[in-house]
């Protein structure tokens, strides 16, 4: 299960995320060479014109590419003639009047600053807009699981069993409010700590009246009565299109602000740098898998998130660093040294690989109980 699961998000990740770059370099005239899902040997692959789209053997990553993408491929194509192979033809034919020059109208290089950065960023924007249409699925199709308002348990000594209230009450209404699940009973006590509450109870049929005070946890700061949720009632509720395009969006920004949040604190130390690796995701995406589908889809949806975001920063061999050279370009009118660009993405390459490993290295440590 954890396997197949894997598979699926990281799959679902890559193909939103090379796409981006796909459909924004088709529609900007690029000429794309290849898109490729995963790394390494080609097990199945399927030319279209001058695309071959491919699924390769190691599922840890994915690319497009296009002509005229290298820096040293444009550097070595100075003064050279481009010609069409038989099934490029279609795609040439706007090239027909520059075929004896130099120019290549469907090279990545040859497009303005603009049009290259749209389809640099297309990529980690369509991993947002993965995530919110996993949210849209996750509230209008599969439902988010909530629990009912029965109580499954009470705490002794605590104010609930000390009001009387014992396992399998079904709590109606607070102070004449009606709750009919556990998260809208809970929104009744959380902010109410030493305030009397008047709850109607509904015990094998019976509505009776409880007078009950929540007391302080000081650790959380909210007000406690010392019940436990019945988790044997979990259900799905659904939400309507309108009320889940509202909610997918909302969660998208709050997700995306709160990963940038903790992000800036790592920064600047006021948070521990503690992340995970690949190791530790595919161990998250096991025990979400486990617990059910709306689960596994809310961590693809914030694993989407967490993509989109770590691409754009300005790290060399990621998308942000090379929206930092068209920037850089676009200041001087001129770019940047094919060769020192292309040494400074592989220096960065290699940083990204070593810190992949290390961090790898600690999941497994942190899986094996050692801290």
């Amino acid at each position: 299960m954890t396997f197949l699961a894997t598979v699926f998000v990281f799959g679902l990740l890559i193909v939103f995320h090379e796409f981006g770059h796909f459909i924004v370099a088709k529609m900007s005239g690029v000429r794309v060479l290849e898109f490729s899902v995963g790394m390494g040997p080609k097990i199945f692959g399927y030319q279209r014109g001058p695309t071959l789209y491919a699924l390769r053997a190691l599922p840890i990553g994915g690319y497009v590419r296009m002509a005229g993408m290298d820096p040293e491929e444009n550097k070595e194509s100075q003064g050279r003639t481009e010609h069409a192979d038989s099934d490029e033809s279609v795609d040439f034919k706007e090239n027909k009047e520059v075929r004896g020059n130099t120019y290549d109208s469907g090279s990545f290089s040859n497009k303005s600053i603009s049009k290259r950065a749209a389809i640099i960023f297309a990529g980690s924007f369509m991993n947002f807009v993965l995530a919110f249409l996993l949210f849209i699925y996750i509230y209008a199709i599969v439902g988010t699981p909530m629990f009912t308002n029965i109580i499954g348990d009470v705490i002794p000594e605590r104010p609930a069993a000390m009001a009387g209230i014992e396992p399998g009450d079904r709590v109606v209404a607070v102070d004449d409010r009606p709750v009919s699940n556990w998260a809208e009973l809970i929104q009744e006590i959380h902010p109410r700590a030493g305030e009397e509450l008047r709850l109607l109870i509904d015990r094998q049929g019976s509505v009776q009246e409880f007078r009950v005070t929540p007391m302080l946890d000081p650790e959380r700061n909210v007000g406690q009565l010392g019940i436990v949720v019945d988790e044997g009632t979990i259900y799905h509720e659904k939400q309507s299109l309108l009320t889940s395009i509202r909610l997918g969006l909302m969660n998208t920004y709050m997700l995306t602000s709160l990963i940038l949040e903790s992000l800036f604190q790592m920064i600047t130390g006021a948070a521990p740098a503690d992340v995970g690796g690949p190791v530790m995701i595919v161990s998250e995406i096991g025990k979400a898998a486990e617990t059910g589908w709306s689960n596994l889809l809310m961590l693809a949806a914030i694993l989407s998130v967490n993509l989109g975001i770590i691409n754009l920063l300005p790290i060399p061999a990621l998308d942000g660093s090379r929206l930092i050279f068209l920037g850089i370009e676009a200041v001087r009118g001129k770019p940047i040294d094919p060769a020192k660009e292309n040494m400074i993405h592989l220096i960065g390459f290699a940083f990204l690989i070593a810190l992949m490993i290390l961090i790898a290295y600690r999941d497994v440590i942190r899986l094996m109980g050692g801290g």
